[in-house]
Order: C-alpha cells, then structure tokens, then sequence
C-alpha cells in the first residue's frame, strides 16, 4: 500500500506492538491505541521459540530479548506422581541452528517494554478504549469512549479476546469458557526449598496440568501456573485472589519436585480460561483482526503469543506488499488460518509434547520469509488429518 495510508493499531499487546514496529519501519504512519492507563509490570510468564526469535531480529531486538529473558537449557515434560520423563527437548546450540534462533522464557511485561523500543516517540496513546468504528468509502473514524476521535485508512484489531474491533466484523459474542481455571503465581526463586528446579517443565496429570519456568537470566524468578477443572466461572475474564492451600491440594500425591514449586508459591491469582470457536472471518472492509481478537487459543500449547507476533509479521508484510486493503487481508487470511486452526486443535487437544513430537512445522517457521502467495505444506502440523 502506498506509505502515505494511515493505519490504526487498536491495542498494544504483543501482536499491536509488533506490527506497529514492523509498519513503521516499512515507512507506515502508526497510531496505536489502548485502554490502558500505562504499563505496569503486571501478569505472567510466556514461551516463545525460534518462530518469534526471527521476527524480534527484524525489529533489532533478538539479542535483547534473549539477555532479558531465560534461554532454558531443556523443556521436560514430565508424570505428575511418578516424576517419569515423558519428553524433553534440548535447547542446545544444534537446535538453534536448526530451528533458527533461541528460545526464551520471559516476563509478559519485560517484553512489552523491550516491543516499545523500535516505536517512534508518541506511537502509543493510552486511556482509549475503542467504542465504535464508521467506516467510509475513503477511511475509518474510530470512537473512544473517552469522547475522542481518531482517523485512519484501514484498522488493526489487537484488541485481546473480548476485542471491540471484533464485535464491528462479526457482531458481539461472549468467550467460551473451557471448564478450566488457571492457578498462577509468580514467585522468588529462593522460595523453593532444596535443589533448583528444571528451567522449563510441564507435569501431567489426567485431568490437569502445571507449568513452571525460570523468567530471567539469573534464574531469580519463577513462573508456575495450573489449569484445573471448573465447572463454571461467574463474572467477566478479571482474575480473583486465589488460596494457596488450594492450590497445593490440587496437587495432592504429587512427585516431590512438583510439591517443592507449588508449595514455594505465595499469592495465588485465578483466572478462568476462556477461548473463541474457530472463526474463518478476520476482516471486513478497512478493518482486519489479529492475536487474540481473531483466534484466542486456550493456553495448553504455550502458543498464543507466538501466534500473535506470527500474525503481526505476515500482516505487516502484506501491507506493505500488496496495493489495497482487500487484497493484503485476503492473503494474510490465507497464509494465517490453516497454521493457526492447527494450533487451536492442538491447543485444545492439550497434547503438544506430552510424548514424542513433530516440532519442526512450529519452532521451523520464519513468517518473515515465506511466500505471501501461498501456503506452505511445512507451516502446518504434518500429523493432522485434513
């Protein structure tokens, strides 16, 4: 499109921020918009691989991300009683070369600050909660519902699992919630009494799950979440304080390493875990969904960021590529709706690496280099039937 097009990123979360970095250096101008009053650090640990590693570097920040985070030396999965060994995956100098950059663990909010880097000054404006969108024939006016306007040529929406911008393609509809909660917490890693733990290990359970990981270099601070079953939430996404006695008794009988993390957790947080059937219909006219606003995945495959920073690299470059709005949203769509659906079957399945498994389509995958004209066999799952 031609640099001169104005474009509108509604929500600064991973997938904003990134597209917002990539567009501009492309020579876009970028006005990226949330409803938060600032960034604070807030929230939660992810994993991310090699797939994002390589759009980072295009934004300058590989080695920025990697020194801020962890570079966990292995992934374990492991029997949640016995302690048996179920997977692992070597992070290991062979499997960067192979898969094409580092794997880290980090804070949320280390890499929300470290996203913001590339951004010209004055990018991100704050306190806009998007409220309504008038779409014409030359542009879009956005609505805040602080009373402000904002104009644009075509609109990004970023905007999270209850995204506004979603509600303008394809009509208002509430989340699914799974019938799971997610126990969480973050913690001191010298809390945790006797030997260090592992850097990165899933314990599996019939009916739940754990994930605990180091966030940082010095491996000073630890992440542990669980998804357990619930039978219903009340009330809207927001977390409630959670008991941490609770918390360990879900774990009841559990593997020794396994005990010594969730009896190291303090203040608990519990959140309901909520996803989106698939939806195939990610834009409409000047306005094109991405992240969570378009395919909110349940967390069991750790892949929603990735997918999120995926999308925001193909997004980019079909802007940038194509002349018009349709024809840059009908190839983005294209190239991102059959690797994405096999993340959420997988993702709903909660079977990546709980034994032996296919890495290479995921961890392989450079959205900064393939075709924008067609899908690539390798960009998906290759044991999924079709």
């Amino acid at each position: 499109m031609d640099r001169g097009t104005r474009i509108a990123v509604l929500g600064a979360g991973l997938a904003g921020l990134t597209a917002a970095g990539l567009l501009q250096r492309a020579g876009f101008s970028v006005d990226v918009y949330d409803q938060s009053p600032s960034f604070s650090r807030i929230g939660a640990g992810i994993i991310l691989g090699a797939n994002v590693s390589k759009v980072l570097r295009r934004l300058d920040l590989e080695k920025a991300f990697a020194a801020t985070g962890i570079r966990p030396d292995t992934f374990l999965s492991r029997a949640w009683d016995s302690g048996e060994q179920l997977y692992r995956l070597d992070f290991d100098a062979e499997c960067e070369a192979r898969f094409g950059g580092p794997f880290v663990n980090i804070h949320r909010a280390d890499l929300h600050q470290l996203l913001q880097r590339p951004l010209a000054p004055g990018t991100i404006r704050f306190g806009h909660k998007l409220a309504g969108i008038d779409e014409r024939v030359d542009g879009l006016t956005l609505h805040f519902d602080n009373g402000t306007r904002g104009e644009a040529d075509i609109a990004i929406g970023a905007d999270g699992i209850r995204s506004v911008t979603r509600d303008f393609i394809l009509g208002a509809e509430e989340p699914r919630f799974v019938g799971r909660s997610a126990p969480r917490a973050v913690f001191p890693a010298s809390r945790i009494k006797g030997k260090p733990i592992a850097d990165c290990t899933k314990w599996w359970a019939p009916d739940r799950h754990t994930l605990a990981y180091y966030m940082t270099p010095d491996r000073n601070e630890v992440y542990v979440m669980a998804a357990l079953p619930a039978a219903r939430w009340d009330g809207d996404g927001s977390p409630v304080k959670g008991d941490r006695d609770e918390f360990i008794a879900a774990f009841d009988g559990a593997h020794a390493d396994l005990k010594r993390v969730t009896e190291a957790a303090q203040d608990v947080t519990v959140w309901p875990i909520f996803d989106r059937p698939r939806s195939d219909t990610w834009y409409k006219g000047r306005v094109v969904l991405m992240g969570d606003a378009s395919h909110a995945v349940r967390p069991f495959m750790a892949a929603g960021g990735s997918m999120a920073i995926e999308d925001a690299a193909i997004l980019a470059r079909c802007i940038a590529e194509f002349d018009d709005p349709a024809t840059a949203f009908a190839r983005y769509t294209a190239i991102r709706i059959p690797r994405v659906a096999d993340v959420q079957e997988i993702s709903i399945a909660n079977s990546w690496m709980h034994g032996p498994t296919e890495t290479d389509w995921f961890f392989g995958y450079d959205p900064c280099i393939v075709p924008l004209d067609r899908v690539l066999p390798e960009a998906t799952c290759p044991i999924l039937k079709r």
